[in-house]
């Protein structure tokens, strides 16, 4: 019976109520705002700019200090190269009057083209009294991959049916008659 009396305690607000608490959106602010971040943004675009046209400008002006320095060469270089070709003519037409003294009514040196005009010989012209390799290197510069060659069909000359030596490389054998 006593539970039955006992008087129940309710919970009740405070005297004088609740304090009022925060319902609205209270983040700390944090970093730059988004005017100052667009304005950084255009700032970095517009040096970026300036840069690049600098940059542009010595870019040209190195290019045509390039071109000048080239054009400023060029008649050293052709001369060296008029040089070398006379050097060369002159040593073919040395060899070939050794190799043609035997000939009746040869003359060495007689011109070709019926012409009096300086023509520029081609390479062939130049190397066809020197070794085949010369000629190769003059022409392509690659003088290991022609001693390469060179003792590729050395060995396929020695020993018929063998391989060439260049990778890849599915050519037959030379036929010995």
């Amino acid at each position: 019976t006593e539970m039955a009396t006992s008087k129940v305690k309710q919970d009740m607000p405070p005297p004088g109520g609740y304090g009022s608490f925060d319902y609205k959106r209270n983040l700390p602010k944090r970093g730059l705002s988004g005017y100052s971040m667009f304005g950084i943004g255009i700032g970095a675009l517009l040096f970026g700019y300036w840069r690049l046209f600098k940059w542009n400008r010595e870019r040209r002006r190195l290019l045509i200090e390039e071109l000048e320095a080239r054009i400023a060469l060029l008649p050293l270089l052709q001369a060296e190269h008029d040089r070398r070709t006379l050097r060369m003519l002159r040593e073919n037409l040395e060899e070939e009057a050794k190799v043609m003294k035997d000939v009746p009514n040869w003359k060495v040196g007689e011109n070709v083209f019926h012409t009096d005009r300086w023509v520029t010989p081609i390479t062939e012209e130049l190397y066809n009294l020197r070794p085949q390799e010369e000629l190769l290197h003059k022409k392509f510069g690659f003088q290991w991959l022609i001693e390469l060659l060179s003792r590729s069909s050395a060995n396929r000359l020695a020993s018929p049916g063998s391989p060439c030596l260049l990778i890849g490389c599915r050519c037959e054998p030379p036929l010995l008659i």
